[in-house]
């Protein structure tokens, strides 16, 4: 039983001697490891962040299904004018909503990742949504803009890489969302 000497009332007990310290120290640093900092948000700052995650991530997915619509149409028609307009216009899902949701989405992860009990690297499932997410952009940066850039400047063929660009996005936010909601091995 603890007497409670030197501290004050409703704060843990101090070790007494240095060997006692010495395993206050080594349970610390397991608690440490076991159980990473957190950072804490308010509840409404947290439904904040949340609402605004939830809004850019669904608002992704549909401008990514909007780019495999429009992409598909520009590939499949046989008028030059309709194609420029199709590609045109992916050009601006791509400036105006594609890169700036999905930033959004990846940073407001990452933030109710460090702020909840799941954590961003803890869980498998949380793990993949970050490589999708991270996989959306990449294939943002490295596929769909060098490809639509083709197709606006006349070099054309790229229509197929355009489409499969489009439809991995769809799939992997599809996944993402599969992911969040049944949450897999939690």
């Amino acid at each position: 039983w603890w007497s409670g000497v030197g501290t004050r009332a409703g704060s843990p007990p101090q070790p007494t001697t240095a060997r006692a310290a010495g395993a206050t120290l080594r349970c610390d640093m397991t608690a440490i490891v076991a159980n990473p900092i957190r950072l804490r948000l308010t509840p409404n700052v947290r439904r904040a962040v949340l609402t605004v995650h939830i809004v850019a991530s669904v608002g992704l997915l549909g401008d990514s299904a909007g780019f495999v619509a429009v992409a598909l149409r520009g590939a499949t028609t046989d008028d030059p004018a309709l194609a420029a307009s199709c590609y045109e216009l992916l050009d601006m899902f791509s400036l105006v909503f594609g890169i700036p949701l999905s930033f959004t989405s990846l940073i407001t992860g990452i933030l109710l990742g460090v702020s909840s009990r799941y954590g961003v690297l803890r869980h498998g499932w949380t793990a993949a949504k970050l490589v999708l997410i991270a996989s959306v952009i990449l294939v943002g940066a490295f596929v769909i803009g060098p490809s639509n850039a083709r197709m606006l400047d006349g070099t054309g063929g790229r229509e197929t890489a355009l489409v499969a660009a489009g439809a991995y996005d769809v799939l992997a936010l599809v996944l993402a969302t599969a992911l969040t909601t049944y949450k897999p091995r939690r």
